[in-house]
This record gives C-alpha cells, sequence and structure tokens, in this order.
C-alpha cells in the first residue's frame, strides 16, 4: 500500500492526513500550539511550534500505521496565509511570526497604498493588515535592530518545509499574498518593493506547489524510522488547498465555505480578470491557474454569537430545528452579519451588525433563519462581484464547513445562489489539498483534475427552488440596501463607544 502525507499548518493547531492511492484517509493526527498576544491587535506565534507539532503528528501517524514506514511516497503542506515569518543568515528565526490576523499594521498599509500607484495592476489586492509587506514595513519601522538581521522572510508552510528539507523557498500561491508578487508575471515585483524600501533580496525563491523541494531530513527520517528517502513538495496556501481538497478544478464551480469566517471562492483559468481590488486574486496551487474570493468576517461567528446570547444550552441542531417552517426571507426580518466588521465588498472595520423588520409575530425560529440567510447574502455579495466582472456563472457550488452540516441550511444556499449545491462524502479541508499536491507530485495523476475525479466523493445534489429563488431575489435587493442604510449612524456609534 503506498500513501502520501498532508500538512495543514493551522492558526490553532496542525493536522495531519495519510491518504492511500484510491484517496481514502487511512490515519489522522492533530496537535495544537498556542496563540501569543502580547498587545491588543497584535497576534503571533512562535515557528519553532509548529515544527515541534509536525514531528508529534507524524510521529504518531507512523506509530499507528506501521507500514507508512516504508509506503509513504511523499509529504505536502498547507499553510495559513500572509504569516511572517523572519530568518537571519543562519537562518535562525529572529522574532515570532506575526500573523494574519494581527491588525496592527493599519499606519502601514496607507504607506502601500499611497506609495504604489499601480498596485492593484501588479499585485490585484488592495493593502489590507492581513497582508505580508505590511508586516515587513512594521518591523522595520519598529525593530530596526531586527530588521538589520533579516536575510530571508517565510511564510508558515514554508518555514515547516525548510526544517524538514533543509530547502527555503516560497510556492506561488502563498507568495501571492504578501502584495509583493507580481501575479500575471509570477515573479516578484522590484517597482513594489523598492517604491516601500525593501529589496527583493530577501525574498525566496518561488516555486509550484508539487515541485519538489527536497528529501525529508536525514535525521528526521531516522527518527521517525523511515526506511527510505522521502520527496517533499511545496504546499500551497489554506484556502486554494481547501478548494483543491473540495474539487473546485474547473471555473464553473466555486465554493461556499462557512467557518468562523466565511469564504467564497472560484477558480480562474487567467490572470486579467479585472476585479480591481473588490475581491482577493490570487494565483493558484494548480499550474498557471488562479483562484478570486471574497470573505465575510463574521459567518459562522454570527451563528455563535446568535446561539451563545440566545440559547446557550441548546445544541445547534435544537435551535435549528424550527427555520425549516419559516418561509423564505424570515416574514420580513432582515440579518446582516457585520458583526465584526465586513471584508467584501466594503472592507469596513467600523460596520456594525444588524436586525431590521422585527415584528410583533416574529419568533426566535425567524431570528434563527434570518441569520443564517444573513450570512448566505453576505457570500452572495461576493458572487455578485464575480457575476458583474467576469460574467461567472455555476454549474455547481460545493458547500464545506458549518454551512454544509444542516439541510434546511444547504437548500437555503442552493436558492440563494440558484446553482445546485453539493457537500463532500469526507471533509478534510485544507488537508485533502495537501495530501492531492503530494500525489500529484509523486506522480500518481498526470494533474489536479485527474486527481480530484479519484479523491474527491461529493453526496446527493441540492437543487434550487424556482418558486424560493424568485422570492430570494426580491429578498436580496433589500439586503443590498441594508450596507448603505446604516453606515453613517453604525460608524457614529462605534466612535462615540470608542
Amino acid at each position: 500500500m503506498s500513501y502520501v502525507l498532508g500538512l495543514d499548518l493551522g492558526t490553532s493547531g496542525l493536522k495531519g492526513i495519510l491518504v492511500n492511492k484510491s484517496g481514502k484517509i487511512v490515519d489522522e493526527s492533530s496537535s495544537e500550539y498556542p496563540l501569543l498576544t502580547p498587545k491588543r491587535g497584535h497576534s503571533e506565534q512562535d515557528p519553532k511550534e509548529w515544527f515541534r507539532a509536525a514531528k508529534e503528528v507524524m510521529a504518531a501517524i507512523f506509530k499507528s500505521t506501521p507500514d507508512a514506514k516504508d509506503n509513504l511516497e511523499g509529504i505536502s503542506f498547507s499553510g495559513q496565509m500572509h504569516s511572517l515569518v523572519l530568518l537571519d543568515d543562519q537562518d535562525d528565526v529572529l522574532r515570532p511570526a506575526i500573523l494574519w490576523n494581527d491588525v496592527r499594521t493599519t499606519k502601514q498599509c496607507e504607506t502601500i497604498t499611497s506609495k504604489v500607484d499601480n498596485l492593484i495592476d501588479i499585485t490585484k489586492n488592495k493593502a489590507l493588515e492581513g497582508f505580508t509587506l505590511p508586516k515587513l514595513l512594521w518591523v522595520k519601522e519598529n525593530e530596526p535592530d531586527v530588521w538589520d538581521k533579516v536575510s530571508t522572510f517565510l511564510l508558515p508552510k514554508d518555514y515547516l518545509g525548510y526544517r524538514l528539507t533543509g530547502q527555503k523557498q516560497m510556492e506561488y500561491s502563498d507568495a501571492a499574498g504578501t502584495l509583493l508578487l507580481d501575479v500575471e508575471s509570477r515573479a516578484w515585483s522590484s517597482e513594489v518593493a523598492e517604491a516601500v524600501g525593501i529589496s527583493t533580496d530577501i525574498c525566496p525563491p518561488l516555486v509550484q506547489s508539487h515541485d519538489e523541494i527536497g528529501k525529508l531530513d536525514r535525521e528526521l527520517a531516522e527518527e521517525f524510522g523511515l526506511s527510505h528517502e522521502v520527496p517533499v513538495f511545496s504546499g500551497g496556501a489554506d484556502n486554494p488547498c481547501a478548494a483543491v481538497g473540495a474539487g473546485i478544478v474547473r471555473p464553473d464551480q466555486g465554493m461556499a465555505s462557512i467557518g468562523t469566517s466565511g469564504v467564497f471562492l472560484s477558480y480562474e483559468e487567467s490572470g486579467d480578470k479585472a476585479y480591481n481590488g473588490h475581491l482577493h486574486y490570487f494565483n493558484h496551487v494548480v499550474p498557471n491557474a488562479f483562484y478570486t474570493m471574497g470573505v465575510t468576517l463574521a459567518a459562522g461567528s454570527s451563528l455563535n454569537w446568535f446561539k451563545k446570547t440566545f440559547a446557550p444550552e441548546e445544541s445547534f441542531v435544537e435551535l435549528l430545528k424550527g427555520v425549516k417552517d419559516i418561509k423564505p426571507g424570515s416574514d420580513g426580518l432582515l440579518f446582516a452579519p457585520y458583526i465584526s466588521g465586513e471584508r467584501t465588498p466594503y472592507t469596513d472595520s467600523n460596520i456594525r451588525g444588524t436586525f431590521l423588520g422585527m415584528d410583533i409575530a416574529h419568533t426566535r425560529d425567524h431570528f434563527a433563519r434570518a441569520v443564517l440567510e444573513g450570512i448566505t447574502f453576505s457570500l452572495k455579495d461576493s458572487y455578485e462581484l464575480m457575476k458583474k466582472h467576469s460574467n461567472k456563472e455555476f454549474s455547481q457550488i460545493v458547500s464545506v464547513g458549518g454551512g454544509a452540516k444542516n439541510p434546511d441550511w444547504l437548500q437555503m444556499q442552493a436558492d440563494i445562489f440558484n446553482a445546485p449545491v453539493v457537500t463532500l462524502e469526507t471533509e478534510q479541508g485544507p488537508a485533502m489539498g495537501a495530501a492531492m499536491i503530494a500525489a500529484v507530485g509523486a506522480g500518481w495523476f498526470s494533474d489536479f483534475e485527474a486527481c480530484s475525479k479519484e479523491f474527491v466523493k461529493y453526496k446527493s445534489e441540492v437543487k434550487p427552488n424556482p418558486e424560493a429563488v424568485a422570492q430570494y431575489e426580491k429578498v436580496y435587493a433589500n439586503y443590498q440596501e441594508v450596507y448603505p442604510t446604516i453606515k453613517d449612524l453604525s460608524h457614529k456609534l462605534v466612535t462615540d463607544n470608542d
């Protein structure tokens, strides 16, 4: 039996899955690590913890599946995007990694926007706090002693690849999230770097996701009891890995992912679409392909907030069991899920959520359904941007995360998106995408589409209901009026309570 190993380096922990040639998950393990918050708005981690967790996960899998020691044919990664790892000329970590959800870099984003006139033309994205370049500028401006020692920077999964092989590089889907990559030409942008006073000398070599970056370090192989050299492949950023793991390998497929935040993602065959920064636009882990995505900041967290506030003793199943009895549109009740601000399409940290249209006849079931509808409307905002800027139409949408677990919510998604919705038989997120990268890199499949046909299996399709589709078109039109209606008052409330 032959295996590949996919390692997903997340924000709270690292997960590993061992997969055979038929795409079956034979074994899995996980290990957590701490989040460091030294100041308000700061979010950091010790990269050495990622390596420790990877070793722990690999050791556990080799122990519980001993024949993997002789039959492992490849290792690859997915990883949290944007997070900054700085190394000196001895390849030692200079400071804790500044993570994607760190928000200390507003000033640096303003600097980048003012100094790089054609930033969106080159990088396809606006300067936002999550990206890597603002973090580099922050260190340069605030920690000059550290900055003077910087030899190179890496992103999390690339640092893990270095620790496992001794080789330093960065792969395109992650590099696209730095704001230093010319996305179309697939090269570091000296124009952007020079405009903000950074040298591209600190940028590592660029590789594709399924490129072999080396063999597993000999000492590690001996520690795990491996009998042979194991190739290690570069891997990819978590969102495109999740997309590949969900079988999103064609332009007519979309992915609706509902976790704490929400993502609506689409496969793109070319990098010349004029989204003008309204959506994130990155290189894919699939060679020569791209992907676009919009982000809802409070997707699952809106539902979690609602449950915690109004039904703390109930399960989600109990909370949502009555939504099927409420008509589409929740009898005039609208929810805007802006409880943590919003990313797409508004990029507004000061907007706040609201219920509109409350009526004496509304019950808790109405509110629960309105929350589900509001989250889905927010994801539809991203879909509508794709339709507007590139005439996107989807023959299939794959729903993953919390939105895939409730049949009534799945029907809402099919009706609101007006497209068939499917779920995965086995949902493993970015870890499966990492395993698929290893499978393609190891030569099991000629490309990701061939791998997807073997590895990705869907449950039965949920089709849109024409009557509900027509109703939701009216309700969504009302939803689109919510943001401009509440924006000024919402900003005033936030300012008055600072």
